[in-house]
């Protein structure tokens, strides 16, 4: 099954109070999916790719099988593509996990600017100001993201950068709702 899925995240103080989105449709518009997650403390970098690992294992719940990302973060695409290095510890562990969760799809992803990309951004946006997470069919059991241990000495390396393990707190309600656009 193809899904074509918005993402989007953001900070209030880069760093500071935070969301990831993700809004999933199948191919005819319908929305099977989305959320807006809410993140105590983050920066704008890990609130997208938090909406891209999100989105990922959202859509293994869905069973899909090929994914059309669509993000406005224009390094988001460049790095998951290669294109771009990653020189940040945090954001290159994330990546790690992300290019677990994105073994098993065809993906295709692509950049589109800030005002193409409403839905997500409006999810995102309420869920900062709401303090909590909000969705219509969330992620069932979500755990959060935590940072490859290194098994070895050299394993803490990743394109370059040392990777450390960082603490995360993992607070966070979610209500379902409907219609978040209500």
């Amino acid at each position: 099954m193809k899904v074509i899925i918005n993402i989007d995240g953001g900070s209030r103080g880069n760093p500071g109070p935070g969301a990831s989105a993700y809004v999933i449709k199948n191919t005819d518009g319908k929305i099977l999916a989305q959320e807006g997650y809410f993140m105590a403390h983050c920066t704008n970098n890990q609130a997208e790719y938090t909406a891209l690992r999100l989105a990922l294992i959202k859509s293994a719940e869905l069973k899909a099988t090929e994914l059309e990302i669509i993000s406005d973060s224009l390094l988001l695409v460049k790095q998951y593509t290669g294109e771009y290095k990653i020189k940040n510890a945090d954001l290159a562990a994330r990546m790690m996990e992300i290019r677990q969760l994105a073994k098993p799809f065809t993906i295709q992803i692509r950049h589109v600017l800030r005002h193409l990309n409403k839905e997500p951004d409006a999810l995102a946006n309420k869920a900062m100001d709401l303090k909590q997470s909000i969705g219509f069919n969330p992620i069932e059991n979500l755990t959060p993201f935590v940072p490859p241990t290194p098994t070895k000495q050299t394993d803490n390396i990743v394109n370059g950068v040392e990777v450390k393990p960082v603490q995360r707190k993992n607070n966070q309600k979610q209500i379902e709702q409907p219609s978040l656009f209500d």
